[in-house]
């Protein structure tokens, strides 16, 4: 059971940090090649980890609930 709460998990995270990192990179890719690689990196971890723990993975959360709870209403 354990394993599987960690693939779900794993999942979520995953389902926010994919479209996160490449509209991040889409919108400011261009600009931040001019720096160097640890600075990129930097800015991109200082701005999507907060997004992501505060406003993806509970966005994600709430509409999982919603889904479960539509189908067990059903």
């Amino acid at each position: 059971m354990k394993t599987r709460i960690k693939l779900i998990a794993a999942l979520k995270i995953w389902v926010v940090i994919y479209p996160a990192i490449t509209l991040f990179q889409y919108l400011f890719g261009e600009k931040l090649s001019l720096l160097p690689l640890y600075q990129r990196t930097c800015i991109l971890t200082l701005t999507l980890v907060p997004f992501i723990v505060f406003v993806g993975v509970p966005f994600v959360d709430s509409i999982i609930r919603l889904l479960i709870f539509k189908n067990i209403k059903q």
